[in-house]
């Protein structure tokens, strides 16, 4: 478990951030990217959803459909991923994560909105342990792999004039925290192949280099399961 620590704002000292997260949860990791980008230290709370402490009276008191993340600051609990992001980008303006073009940022929402609509619902536990249940165990892979390849083939079509360095641009914007995760769990967790993909693969290569997405990712984290 990750100390608590107080955060320093422009001079100023602000609440203390608690993040309930699972260390392979890619919703969570999206969050943890972005607090590392704006520089904001948090207490890491754990939350093994594989033993099912999600299902805790306490932790159903702050998110009552049992996902993870949840954001604590002071009297405020956001139990979303993009909740979370947009609520850091409002109250946090250092290090935007939206950029100031009205297009590029609706092609950064846009991105976002075929990872967290078109593919990680489709890959969440709680769906591949009912496929594995009511079919097999090879089923739940194919489930997840179509629906991985799917969002990916959307994703390059609509990156394709607009991609830099990073997927809108050579800024880091909120398109590459939905991505990062998302590419990392498809080609560890899932076995996809990114070489029918060059523009995601490319950006796959870009972000694990960037060091605030390197100390989000699962295997960096206090409660990430040793080999």
């Amino acid at each position: 478990m990750a100390s608590e620590s107080t955060v320093l704002v422009a001079g100023q000292a602000t609440s203390k951030l608690q993040l309930y997260s699972y260390y392979r949860s890619s919703c969570a990791q999206r969050v943890r990217i972005a607090l590392n980008l704006k520089g904001l230290k948090y207490e890491y709370k754990a939350i093994n959803l594989v033993k099912g402490e999600q299902f805790s009276p306490e932790f159903s008191k702050l998110n009552p459909l049992n996902f993870v993340p949840v954001l604590v600051d002071d009297d405020v609990v956001i139990s979303d991923s993009l909740a979370i992001i947009l609520y850091l980008e409002e109250k946090y303006p250092q290090h935007p994560l939206l950029p100031h073009d009205i297009k590029r940022k609706a092609i950064n929402f846009q991105a976002a909105n075929v990872v967290f609509s078109s593919i990680q619902p489709f890959q969440n536990l709680i769906i591949l342990n009912y496929i594995e249940e009511k079919v097999n165990s090879d089923e739940k892979l194919v489930w997840a792999r179509y629906h991985i390849r799917k969002g990916f083939a959307a994703l390059e079509k609509l990156l394709k004039d607009h991609a830099g360095k990073y997927a809108t641009g050579d800024e880091v914007f909120l398109a590459d925290l939905f991505l990062a995760p998302q590419l990392s769990g498809a080609v560890n967790r899932f076995k996809i192949d990114l070489s029918e993909f060059p523009i995601l693969s490319r950006l796959h290569e870009a972000y694990n280099v960037i060091p605030e997405f390197c100390a989000a990712a699962p295997d960096m984290q206090p409660d990430a399961v040793k080999p």
